[in-house]
């Protein structure tokens, strides 16, 4: 079987939208080249026994234009088709056109978008205007065959109106996927729209609850992912992963990064395509030591916690974002995570107890316990995503 690698490329770091808690730059910020593509393949195209993802991310990855796409798509499919590549795209939907669409959908590529709830509170953290031409994307997007799903990012602010939030993503018949605001390398006021853990943690208790109440209608991404890591005991999202060494990104210019969120900041430069380095001088770079350091320092830090397997003390680039790029702690969201692995975890062990024989934890249950819990609860929800 093959394992997971993934190639995050950034064909810009430039956007359209005015995001309040967003690094992105101008809009006409530079635009990878075609060559470059084809050079990101050289360098990976030594991989083996590997299943690639590449996905198109940013800024924002449609200010590429349609005929990047038309070119770099065939590139990279014929150029790792030995990696059996899948491709995704992140992109605001602003620039999306019915040429881009049919292109996207003909490599069945999945779009992630981003929307922050109804208008109102969508265009005061993402700007005048962005709701509208958002919908209009999508519009375009799924007429032409292609499937939308999207991000939510929860600031300080709007995890005040959590259940207007959640209603509009109901309403909609939109799966939820969350994002809290998180401090940034970038930016001048890095903590003026972070969502504190404690607040992150009991919202993602409060989407649990819902995911539950809401089991045959809610689709709420980060409780899957949430319920699915307990459950096998290893992550199965990126924050969640030793992603080290499975996970790049590719700036504009061919610059090779740990991961999207440093691209640009050549503190974190380990490399560049053009240049086809080697994964030892890879390895040599002071980013991928530094990402070392933080494993190490997880290792250690979070060798007594229950959740060590599957949390791997969260996200690198969340954790060392306050501390100016040095690993002085973990992810900083680790009572969140803590608050809701422990919920999970608690209630499926509870839930395993009352269902199984003589209340001796994993078993077939009796029908007397099972008619005396007759709301679903954290199995119910664990038995859905399994089967889905």
């Amino acid at each position: 079987m093959k394992s997971p690698f993934h190639v995050m490329i950034i064909p810009t770091l430039g956007c359209p939208s005015n995001c309040v808690y967003c690094w992105s730059s101008e809009e006409d910020s530079p635009v990878m080249t075609v060559e470059t593509v084809r050079k990101t393949v050289e360098w990976l195209k030594n991989l083996k026994n590997y299943q690639v993802t590449v996905t198109f991310h940013g800024g924002e990855p449609l200010l590429a234009g349609a005929e990047f796409y038309k070119e770099a798509l065939p590139i990279l499919s014929e150029g790792l088709k030995h990696l059996e590549p899948t491709f995704a795209i992140q992109t605001n939907l602003w620039r999306m056109t019915p040429e881009i669409a049919k292109i996207l959908a003909e490599y069945n590529i999945p779009v992630g978008s981003s929307i922050d709830g109804p208008e109102e509170i969508n265009d005061i953290q993402r700007g005048s205007g962005y709701y509208e031409k958002n919908m209009k994307g999508f519009k375009t997007a799924t007429e032409n065959g292609l499937d939308v799903k999207y991000i939510c990012t929860f600031t300080s602010d709007s995890y005040e109106r959590k259940e207007e939030i959640f209603k509009f993503f109901m309403d909609n018949g939109f799966p939820l996927k969350l994002h809290p605001a998180l401090p940034s390398l970038r930016g001048k006021e890095p903590e003026k729209y972070a969502l504190e853990p404690e607040k992150y943690g009991e919202l993602l208790v409060y989407l649990l609850d819902m995911a539950i109440k809401y089991i045959n209608k809610a689709e709420i991404m980060n409780i899957n992912d949430l319920v699915r890591c307990v459950f096998t005991r290893r992550g199965n999202v990126c924050t969640f992963a030793d992603c080290m060494g499975t996970t790049f990104a590719i700036g504009p210019d061919g610059g090779i990064y740990p991961c999207y969120r440093f691209v640009g900041m050549q503190e974190y430069l380990m490399g560049n395509v053009h240049d086809n380095p080697s994964p030892d001088e890879i390895e040599s770079s002071k980013a991928w030591i530094l990402m070392q350091e933080f494993k190490s320092f997880v290792d250690e830090s979070c060798k007594n916690c229950r959740h060590i397997t599957y949390c791997r003390g969260g996200c690198p680039y969340n954790a060392i974002a306050p501390t100016g790029g040095e690993v002085r702690g973990v992810d900083p969201h680790c009572p969140a995570y803590k608050r809701i692995f422990d919920e999970i975890a608690d209630r499926l062990d509870e839930e395993m107890y009352e269902t199984s024989p003589g209340g001796m934890g994993y078993g077939g249950g009796n029908s007397a316990s099972k008619r005396r819990r007759r709301k679903p609860g954290v199995t119910d929800l664990m038995h859905k995503i399994v089967m889905k």
